[in-house]
């Protein structure tokens, strides 16, 4: 939310969201916003330990490092409130659910080479394309699209799961973006009520932590439907008994 004035980084050219503006600092625009993200780089972090230690494919160690660049360019884009840190945090966004695409539709695509070279140039170029243009409610449409792409084959993987602890993965996963979403829409649809209030509950931010959670309850069904797929024998366990992952049995022979 504007607030009047310039900062360190300057006038605000990016989309702001409800919170006040450099209230705690002259540095971070938006604090709450910014430190959101936190939680999002540890459980990537995580989970790239997790994949790096198991050795599994190098398509998971991506995909954990796609979801630290996001929340890293989140960081940027709600500290600053500059277009450019915007498109910074935007363009990941979408190689994020490209990745995604790749892992669940890849294990039954016959033409192997095909799928990663398309989605490759469909990246670059996306990433060309919004850095000239600013696109609005364009790019949320076009993201929602690519959402939508990625749930008829993860409902698949649900059906087909037969292990109780990674269906409960699949329901966090569900729980935590309808809250997330919840929480993100109300920030926006009711900002002008929220600002009038003596609290702001940070609805945006609240997003940020969910989706964090969210993005690493799917990375981490991904991963035993994946082991399932190549007969490593996964099971789930919990880190410190809270924290669920994904341990593996290869055979001897991988």
């Amino acid at each position: 939310m504007e607030d009047g004035f310039s900062s360190f980084w300057g006038p605000v050219t990016s989309t702001d969201r409800c919170e006040k503006n450099y209230v705690h600092s002259s540095y971070i625009a938006e604090f709450f916003n910014t430190i959101s993200n936190v939680p999002g780089i540890l459980l990537a972090l995580i989970g790239l330990i997790n994949a790096l230690r198991q050795r599994f494919e190098k398509r998971f160690s991506v995909l954990h490092i796609s979801n630290m660049i996001l929340s890293i360019g989140s960081m940027l884009y709600h500290s600053t409130l500059q277009r450019v840190q915007q498109q910074g945090d935007e363009t990941p966004m979408v190689w994020e659910m490209l990745l995604y695409f790749y892992i669940l539709y890849s294990p039954d695509w016959h033409y192997r080479s095909t799928m990663p070279t398309f989605l490759f140039f469909y990246g670059v170029g996306f990433a060309v394309v919004h850095a000239l243009l600013r696109f609005g409610i364009g790019f949320k449409v076009h993201y929602v699209i690519l959402c939508l792409l990625c749930i008829p084959r993860m409902y698949k993987y649900y059906i087909f799961t037969k292990d109780a602890s990674a269906k409960r993965l699949a329901k966090l996963y569900l729980a935590t973006l309808l809250l997330g979403s919840i929480c993100g829409l109300s920030d926006r649809v009711f900002c002008k009520q929220i600002s009038h209030w003596y609290f702001n509950p940070q609805g945006h931010a609240l997003w940020h932590v969910f989706m964090g959670f969210n993005s690493y309850f799917a990375n981490t069904f991904l991963m035993f439907c994946r082991a399932q797929q190549r007969e490593w024998d996964p099971k789930i366990v919990h880190f410190l008994g809270v924290l669920p992952y994904v341990k593996i049995q290869k055979p001897k022979s991988q």
